[in-house]
């Protein structure tokens, strides 16, 4: 077998919702892909569009390496379960899943004990972004690091910016997130309200749209709030988690966020109803249930 120039690999470690249409778009864009799962049919499909699958993670030989994973906490398991054995001084390290911005720089000072660069890049878009490829790509670290990683972030998204040091790509997806969550329960409010007065959805709904109150969160996701279809893309208990993040990240910067506060209690009574697994529009099913008390 022929020997990997490793400078030329990418590895995308997870494959969830977000983290397997990535891997598909670099192989699919002629980017020498490795993949690893934890599950093997995500890994199995990425692999049918050309990416290499391995199964464990100390096999993994790239000089960037993408982990698109929930937490910090699997970030740290992955790194322990062989991912850290694996690296090599100079390799980049991006973390694109939504972690907190202090759990971050955390990271960054253990990776950079064995020479190891590290980025922060969170994404907004969703499953459909990642899927066609358009993904806002919210980037904190060096800029010359961020110079060497652009290419392979330009063959998955469409807005890529470099926010400030380690840390600033989180903190502006907790941002993101306030106006997606809030956004979100807006929506949720002002259906309820019309369907409670006797508005029919459709029309409604096209109103918004065609007005100020429309936003990427209304197009992206009346379908679901339209059907009742909650199957996720971005679940509820992430959307919760992301929220908690935010209010960190006000605590951390002495800034009051009393929306944010109101929705994030929402959403922890949506997740406390047994509804984390769905879909972020679902918070619809909380503001109905608080309806009918």
């Amino acid at each position: 077998m022929a020997e990997i120039d490793r400078t030329s690999q990418v590895a995308v470690i997870g494959l969830g919702a977000i983290g397997l249409p990535i891997a598909i778009n670099l192989a699919k864009a002629g980017v020498s892909t490795q993949v690893w799962n934890r599950s093997a049919a995500a890994a199995e499909k990425a692999a049918s569009f050309g990416a290499t699958r391995f199964q464990n993670l100390s096999e993994i030989d790239a000089r960037i390496i993408l982990t698109v994973l929930p937490d910090i906490s699997q970030v740290y398991e992955v790194l322990d379960n062989g991912l850290e054995s694996a690296l090599q001084a100079g390799d980049i390290f991006v973390v694109m899943g939504t972690v907190s911005p202090i759990a971050i720089k955390e990271l960054g000072a253990r990776l950079a004990k064995i020479g190891v660069k590290c980025l922060d890049a969170p994404v907004s878009g969703g499953d459909v972004g990642a899927q066609q490829a358009t993904l806002s790509i919210m980037v904190g670290g060096d800029l010359e690091v961020f110079e060497e990683v652009k290419p392979t972030f330009s063959k998955i998204g469409s807005t890529i910016r470099l926010l400030g040091p380690l840390g600033s790509g989180e903190m502006a997806k907790a941002c993101n997130q306030i106006v997606v969550a809030v956004t979100l329960t807006a929506i949720a409010e002002a259906v309820t309200l019309g369907r409670r007065a006797g508005l029919d959805d459709k029309v409604l709904l096209d109103i918004l749209a065609g007005g100020l109150a429309n936003s990427q969160v209304l197009t992206v996701k009346r379908g679901k709030i339209e059907s009742a279809d909650f199957a996720p893309g971005g679940s509820s208990a992430f959307q919760l988690k992301d929220l908690r993040f935010a209010l960190e990240a006000g605590l951390d910067t002495n800034t009051s966020l009393p929306v944010t506060e109101k929705v994030t209690e929402l959403y922890n009574d949506l997740v406390d109803s047994g509804d984390g697994g769905l879909d972020h529009s679902a918070i619809i099913r909380q503001i109905e249930r608080r309806s009918s008390l």
